[in-house]
C-alpha cells in the first residue's frame, strides 16, 4: 500500500509539472513566438541555410502589418516547407522588378540591406488589399513572389526577430 501511495505522489508531481509546462509551451508556440530553420540559399548573404531563427507573431496581429523591409515566415498552401522572405512592397503599391532592382510606381527603391542580383523580372503590377510582395535578398536564387505573386498578409506566420543558431550568428536580425 505505501508504495501504491508513493507511485501515485510522483505521478502526481510528475503531472503538475509536466502538464503545465507542456501547456505554456504550446500557447507560447500557438500565440507568441516559435522556431523555424532557414532552408536554402535565398536569403543569402543575410540568413544562411541550416541558421535558425525565432519568429515572433504579436507584431501583426495586435500592432500592425508587415512592412517593407521585414524578414518574414511565410506558411504557403501547397508548399511543403515554409518560406522565409524579405517584404517589399505593400497593398495597393505598383510593383515591378526588373535585373533584381525593385521598383515602385515606376521610382527605385532604397534597399539598405545587402542583396545578390539576378533573377527574373516581374510587373508591372499593383499588390492587392491584404497583400505583400516578398523576395528573397538573393535574387537569382530565389523562390519568391515573382513566380507564386504577392502573399495573402494571412499566410504570414510572424516577423523572423532574433537569429539562435550557429553561434556567429546569434542575435537580432535587422
Amino acid at each position: 500500500m505505501k508504495i501504491f501511495r508513493r507511485l501515485l505522489r510522483v505521478l502526481r508531481e510528475v503531472a503538475e509539472t509536466v502538464i503545465p509546462a507542456v501547456a505554456i509551451a504550446l500557447v507560447i508556440n500557438l500565440f507568441l513566438a516559435q522556431a523555424t530553420q532557414v532552408l536554402g540559399q535565398s536569403m543569402e548573404p543575410n540568413l544562411h541555410t541550416s541558421q535558425r531563427v525565432v519568429v515572433e507573431k504579436v507584431t501583426y496581429r495586435f500592432l500592425h502589418g508587415p512592412r517593407r523591409g521585414d524578414i518574414v515566415v511565410i506558411d504557403m498552401p501547397g508548399q511543403e516547407e515554409m518560406l522565409i522572405k524579405r517584404v517589399v512592397g505593400l497593398p495597393g503599391e505598383t510593383i515591378e522588378v526588373r535585373r533584381g532592382k525593385v521598383y515602385i510606381e515606376g521610382e527605385p527603391i532604397e534597399e539598405p540591406w545587402a542583396t545578390r542580383p539576378g533573377g527574373g523580372s516581374y510587373g508591372p503590377q499593383t499588390i492587392p488589399p491584404l497583400h505583400v510582395f516578398v523576395l528573397g535578398d538573393n535574387r537569382g536564387a530565389s523562390n519568391d513572389s515573382r513566380s507564386f505573386g504577392p502573399v495573402a498578409i494571412e499566410h504570414i506566420v510572424g516577423h523572423a526577430w532574433f537569429s539562435y543558431w550557429p553561434p556567429e550568428h546569434v542575435g537580432f536580425i535587422e
